[in-house]
């Protein structure tokens, strides 16, 4: 199954509490998190939430 690699890339303070609870779902909880998700819709659903915090690999 094919994977993607999501960065952390800005910080969450001041961010939606539901913006926060998406990026601990992916395991985001400081800059510079790397990790590593399958792709399939759910996880693209998340990235689209987030995109603005994220880099994607």
């Amino acid at each position: 199954m094919a994977t993607v690699k999501i960065k952390l890339v800005k910080s969450l303070i001041g961010c939606k509490k539901d913006q926060i609870a998406t990026a601990y779902s992916l395991g985001l909880r400081k800059i510079g998190n790397v990790t590593e998700q399958p792709d399939n819709a759910a996880t693209q659903g998340k990235i689209k939430k987030i995109i603005h915090l994220i880099e994607v690999c």
